[in-house]
């Protein structure tokens, strides 16, 4: 059973030109939705920015008949109602000024674990897809849960590649409980319930998916969780709006660079060029960047060094295997260590240098990178 505070701020959040920014100055003008509810027209205009139109609507019998249908769709759906005001949003969100007064919840939320937002295109590239797999595969250990928005593309990445990696994954949705969109999502959305994940909504059983609901439901995407990563976007496409709600609220912004001429890398590139994001060079700088790598922990890049190395002569690969990561090695010790004339290997040290494998010190002395 629902409190009699939920009903009355269901039925007050229901009123037209009461947002979340509204209610809650309402509320902590006259300190309860029921109270608010029950005060007097005059008392209402007495309230400084609460006009005629919002005070005629506040105590309007029709919505509290509607929020007596809904908290009986809530109770028959095992939907949780988390209302604002008393505390009941996570953490993070509820730090945000224009917070959802009301938030629909199906599953269970874990505050202990640290949330990450990551988002992006319905058009997700295999580029997107390996930084995904990759770094979902460095955070199965890390106590984290990943937050979405179970849109096609990215966000289902997102959500399964979280799951078979056992993270438990949030999804936010930009409608009410009565629908899932994208249907074809319904049975990654069930999953998420019962892996131990939850969706959450500020929207009600008669909201529909509707453009500018998404734009809403981004802002609790970006404001549930520290940092928000941007995996693939174009220009001027939603997750930019993500990425824009997560700096307005003083939360980190990463990026994950591209080649100028692919469309879905545009937008991060751009991100990243205005210095809104931090770009991201490996999973494990990421991981480390987030707070998340374990001390004295070896965890694995974005594009694995083994994998590049394939790419150098053999030349090159047996130079690089002879120098050490932590004591450096001179010229003529490496030259002496592998049996090359020194000569001969200055001109693959330099590329090694130049493509970042290794650093050079004084006295033509060198240290792996």
């Amino acid at each position: 059973m629902f409190s009699e505070e939920t009903l009355y701020s269901v039925a007050l959040r229901h009123c037209p030109l009461i947002g979340d920014i509204v209610f809650r100055k309402l509320i902590g003008e006259v300190g309860s939705a029921k109270e608010v509810w029950e005060l007097s027209k005059s008392g209402l205009k007495n309230i400084y920015g609460i006009g005629k139109k919002i005070s005629l609507e506040i105590g309007n019998p029709a919505h509290l008949e509607f929020a007596e249908k809904e908290l009986k769709f809530c109770e028959k759906n095992n939907i949780k109602i988390n209302l604002r005001h008393q505390n009941d949003l996570p953490l993070l969100l509820h730090e945000c000024e224009d917070a959802p007064a009301v938030l629909y919840q199906k599953g269970d939320y874990d505050p202990s674990l640290k949330p990450l937002s990551l988002v992006g295109t319905r058009n997700i590239t295999s580029y997107g897809k390996h930084f995904i797999h990759d770094f979902l595969g460095e955070l199965k250990s890390k106590n984290a849960v990943t937050v979405s928005g179970l849109a096609l593309g990215v966000d289902t990445e997102v959500h399964q590649v979280s799951l078979e990696n056992n993270i438990p994954t949030v999804a936010v949705l930009a409608h009410g409980f009565h629908t899932l969109y994208p249907s074809k999502n319904r049975k990654l959305a069930e999953k998420i319930v019962e892996e131990g994940g939850v969706l959450f909504s500020e929207f009600n059983s008669s909201q529909k998916p509707d453009r500018e609901n998404f734009i809403q439901r981004n802002r609790v995407i970006a404001g549930l969780s520290p940092a928000t990563i941007v995996v693939e976007t174009a220009f001027g496409g939603g997750s930019i709006s993500t990425a824009t709600f997560a700096l307005n609220y003083n939360r980190e912004v990463y990026a994950l660079p591209g080649k100028i001429t692919d469309k879905y890398s545009q937008g991060c590139n751009h991100l990243i060029f205005q210095n809104k994001a931090g770009i991201i060079s490996t999973a494990t700088s990421l991981v480390k960047q987030l707070g998340l790598a374990n001390e004295g922990e070896k965890m694995g890049e974005l594009f694995p060094s083994s994998e590049i190395r394939l790419q150098l002569s053999e030349n090159q690969q047996n130079i690089f295997r002879a120098i050490d990561r932590s004591t450096p090695i001179s010229l003529d010790e490496l030259s002496e260590k592998i049996d090359i004339p020194a000569y001969k290997i200055l001109p693959d040290l330099l590329q090694l240098e130049i493509s970042g494998f290794i650093k050079a010190l004084s006295g033509r002395q060198y240290l792996a990178v």
